[in-house]
């Protein structure tokens, strides 16, 4: 242990609940906690002569400032799009009564985390008839192609 408090998060402070203020780059999405959690496109950075940031909606449209502070300003984060299983066996935890599947989650700015799907018994046996529906479906579709 080096004795020095140690962040959270990399956004955070040596103290939980410090987030650090965010600056957007030119380009970056962010949501408007002043504007109801609207969300835009920073068109335009505080300088001189723009004391603000300029934030536009993502489709276009209107726009409008914030504070050159950052004060009101919240990072968007990317959005998954979907959700691949690893290479790895799948473990059943008896005394939870549940199974893990390791699982890749894929994000729209190509970013990538690795997770665990968690099912109940239940769950196990309803994915099972349908893996198993869809294997035949497969063979099926085989056997009609040769």
């Amino acid at each position: 242990m080096t004795g020095r408090p140690t962040p959270h998060l990399p956004s955070q402070g040596g103290e939980l609940g410090t987030a650090g203020p965010f600056y957007p780059r030119l380009g970056d999405l962010a949501r408007d906690t002043s504007k109801d959690g609207r969300i835009g496109v920073v068109v335009t950075l505080p300088r001189v002569g723009a004391s603000t940031y300029h934030l536009r909606p993502p489709g276009g449209g209107d726009e409008w400032s914030a504070p050159a502070d950052g004060t009101t300003l919240r990072p968007v984060p990317a959005q998954a799009t979907y959700v691949t299983p690893m290479r790895r066996d799948a473990v059943y935890d008896h005394r939870a009564q549940q199974s893990a599947l390791p699982v890749l989650v894929h994000y729209d700015d190509g970013g990538t985390a690795e997770s665990l799907l968690v099912l109940t018994a239940d769950q196990v046996e309803l994915y099972a008839i349908q893996f198993e529906r869809l294997i035949s479906q497969r063979e099926q579709a085989q056997g009609n192609a040769a």
